[in-house]
């Protein structure tokens, strides 16, 4: 927990939907933006209100002042009190990757209606940690000493955007060229990438979720591996499991519309009332 006066920054976000429809919060991964759900945010925002924030030292948001510890006890305290400021309450939560591990703990703690996690951290043993932070850290590094005249130009090129988006993305040639060097402009300017790379390093979820979670995991995922929705299968045996067919680690540009269908699914089970599920 925090203590003043270090008072946290509040957290850029897009917000799209009808006003007083039923709240869905979307949280992106390490190194990456709230730009990461644009394949899906809009097919959402037909029907919910919908709000991706850059997670606290990620794309537009400040990062924790120095003396606050990048943990998830801090980070779900500072998303309670922006659901505050949002206007919303335990909002049905979407997460991928750290996001993922994010919304869940947050399901943990009572404060979401449902999870929907994607590819969650978490889940990972000793070697699956180091297969997930070496790529991780060597693409930040990258990112970090390459110019950005030169990012750009990789951008541009079909086989560059394979280069940049191939760790995440199962069809990355896809992604156009302002996407593309706004994912690497993302990660060169993540200035809480080294601190919650190292809170990742001895983290496990192992609790248990009082609300319905979705667990969902791409089959070509290249950093947190298929295989691992196995242990999330054991440590979460009420929730439901479900692969992503050829879908990568941010796989909601590689199949939007199977994303965005196993999201409304878990948000109906969400709506249902607790004795009927």
């Amino acid at each position: 927990m925090w203590h003043d006066p270090f008072v946290l920054p509040d957290l850029a976000y897009t917000r799209r939907g009808p006003e007083g429809a039923v709240p869905v919060v979307l949280l992106h991964g390490i190194g990456h933006r709230r730009q990461a759900w644009e394949p899906v945010i809009d097919r959402l925002a037909e029907r919910y209100d919908v709000i991706a924030p850059d997670l606290s030292g990620f794309g537009q948001s400040p990062a924790f002042a120095g003396e606050v510890v990048y943990s998830m006890d801090n980070a779900c305290d500072h998303l309670l009190t922006q659901f505050e400021q949002w206007g919303i309450s335990k909002p049905h939560v979407v997460g991928n990757s750290l996001g993922g591990a994010i919304a869940l703990e947050l399901g943990s703690r009572g404060l979401a209606s449902s999870v929907t996690a994607l590819s969650p951290a978490g889940f990972f043993g000793p070697l699956n940690r180091l297969q997930a932070l070496i790529p991780l850290l060597l693409m930040r590094l990258l990112a970090f000493v390459t110019p950005k005249v030169v990012l750009r130009r990789l951008a541009e090129t079909p086989l560059g955007r394979r280069i940049i988006g191939l760790p995440l993305y199962a069809h990355p040639e896809r992604h156009d060229a302002e996407a593309t060097y706004g994912d690497s402009l993302a990660l060169k300017h993540a200035t809480a990438f080294e601190r919650t790379a190292a809170a990742a390093i001895t983290y496990r979820f192992d609790h248990q979720v009082p609300a319905p979670v979705t667990v969902a995991w791409g089959t070509k995922d290249r950093l947190l591996p298929y295989a691992q929705a196995g242990t999330a299968r054991a440590r979460l045996p009420h929730a439901r499991h479900e692969p992503l067919p050829g879908a990568g680690h941010v796989p909601m540009a590689d199949d939007p519309e199977l994303v965005v269908r196993l999201i409304e699914q878990t948000i109906a089970e969400g709506q249902r009332p607790a004795l009927a599920r």
